[in-house]
């Protein structure tokens, strides 16, 4: 029995709760690639790292606003229901989890992006310098 099959599949109920509920929390690099070049992006991407890392290269359309000054005051800006989707280096950065909880704490509709800038670049999208 390989490793794989050792521990079995999760019931499919189970596994349908779990990957739904994954979708409601993360979106991928080619769905807001797609969101972006539609022209009318029905959500506001921010870019959680810092200025210095932002100017080096960020996605076209991303607005920079580190985890840490993400506030109800800086916030107050868009309405409500306003979804962002928040981004860091990549996989081994924590900060657009910090983003997404501390708009999560403020009541904000909030996604992560799976992957961040380097994911963004391994699915071949371009980063822009400032």
């Amino acid at each position: 029995m390989s490793a794989v099959s050792k521990i079995p599949a999760a019931p499919s109920s189970e596994a349908r709760a779990h990957f739904a509920a994954r979708l409601g929390f993360e979106t991928d690099c080619a769905d807001v690639h797609a969101g972006l070049a539609s022209g009318a992006p029905d959500f506001v991407l921010l870019d959680v790292r810092s200025p210095a890392a932002f100017a080096n290269g960020h996605v076209h359309g991303a607005l920079n606003l580190p985890h840490a000054k993400i506030t109800e005051a800086r916030m107050a800006e868009w309405s409500a229901d306003t979804l962002f989707v928040v981004y860091c280096a990549g996989p081994h950065c924590n900060g657009a989890d910090r983003a997404a909880l501390a708009l999560a704490n403020l009541r904000r509709p909030v996604k992560l992006m799976i992957g961040g800038a380097r994911g963004w670049i391994d699915e071949g999208f371009d980063l822009v310098k400032s």
